[in-house]
């Protein structure tokens, strides 16, 4: 899943350290960044877990409205403009050219 390809938690980016040099970045300023990548990663979480959790759903009903069409009969698409187009042709066989005669 998921949880095994990232690498990083949001626990883990907060409480990261950083070594200082002679001309390194201003602490405040990477402290400031890492907070925001922080509320990022939260609500990148946030968002998976809820399609992960909707696509659960769909799933099931998707298998619930497979099983029940399974149950049911299949149902005709015959229109009441087929059934009549086939009974003409069905007379005009029958009757052949009396019928218009």
């Amino acid at each position: 899943m998921l949880a095994d390809k990232v690498k990083l938690s949001a626990k883990e980016i907060l409480e990261k350290e950083f070594k200082t040099g002679v001309r390194g970045y201003k602490q405040e300023e990477v402290d400031k960044f890492l907070d925001m990548v922080i509320k990022d990663y939260e609500t990148f979480n946030q968002e998976i877990e809820k399609l992960q959790q909707e696509n659960l759903h769909l799933s099931k009903q998707l298998e619930e409205a497979v099983e029940q069409g399974k149950r049911q009969p299949a149902q005709s698409n015959t229109t009441n403009s087929d059934i009549l187009k086939r009974l003409s042709n069905l007379e005009k066989h029958v009757f052949g050219s009396k019928l218009y005669d």
